[in-house]
């Protein structure tokens, strides 16, 4: 574990593995420990970091609201600490918008971005909605009770029992991430940029993984974009939101091939 400030605050990441870089950007009510599988898999040929996002994990509220800009501006403030001038990054869920945001302001940096269970789209008014209805909820002390029901929720069907075990430790996760860092991380998601020309417009390779159970971002999202000549939209036949452990060995071949 390493430790930088950023705007006063500590961000915390792990660095696993050499080589070419990977980044690992963790989901809502997540951390960087759901990534320590599938780093720990990569690190044998890539070498990885995986950042806890403001507010979540071991990294400290910065703001009453997180933007995306905001958390783009902590994961460089990472690479420039570890003197990275060009890397892979790889975003879950809210991860994807960061890293949606990060294509925009710092382009020279990737050599390729995947978008895991995400979309370089803003919220409807609907989804906006009800990201206020959770934070009037939060407030209430109804926390817990939401954090656990939306972890099973990310799971495809057929996948909670299989996977109860991986289930209770993400809803450990999601239980210990602060009130603050909760609600700092809705309203930034609630107010971000839409990133459909950044998308369409991108000249390095992306891929975007998306999952045919997922109750979050419907597989129907991928026919919204032009897709850049330079990526490539692959379907998780077996996932829910979560494809990077209901799907492990899969998703592990398919980061291979896309890095390589």
């Amino acid at each position: 574990m390493k430790r930088i400030k950023f705007q006063g605050k500590n961000i915390e990441y792990v660095v696993k593995g050499s080589g070419k870089t990977i980044v690992f950007l963790h989901g809502y009510i997540e951390s960087l420990n759901v990534w320590d599988d599938f780093a720990q898999e990569l690190s044998k040929n890539y070498k990885t970091i995986a950042i806890d996002l403001p507010g979540h994990g071991n990294s400290e509220v910065i703001k009453e609201s997180h933007s995306m800009a905001l958390m783009a501006e902590a994961v460089n403030s990472v690479l420039i600490a570890e003197n990275i001038e060009k890397c892979t990054l790889i975003g879950h869920s809210m991860g994807g918008y960061v890293t949606m945001q990060f294509l925009e302001m710092y382009p020279e940096k990737l050599e390729a971005a995947c978008l895991f269970h995400s979309t370089p789209f803003d919220d409807d008014e609907d989804r906006k909605k009800i990201r206020d209805q959770i934070i009037v909820a939060i407030k209430a002390g109804k926390k817990i009770l939401l954090a656990k029901e939306h972890v099973e929720k990310t799971f495809a069907p057929q996948n909670l029992s299989k996977y109860s075990k991986e289930i209770g430790f993400l809803k450990i996760i999601a239980v210990n991430t602060s009130n603050e860092g909760t609600i700092a991380a809705l309203d930034g998601m609630k107010n971000r940029k839409n990133h459909s020309a950044t998308f369409n417009n991108s000249v390095i390779p992306l891929l975007w993984i998306l999952g045919a159970e997922d109750n979050f971002i419907p597989i129907e999202v991928k026919d919204k974009v032009k897709l850049p000549q330079k990526s490539e939209v692959i379907v998780l036949q077996n996932s829910g939101h979560q494809g990077f452990i209901e799907e492990f060995d899969n998703s592990i071949k398919i980061i291979k091939q896309f890095v390589k």
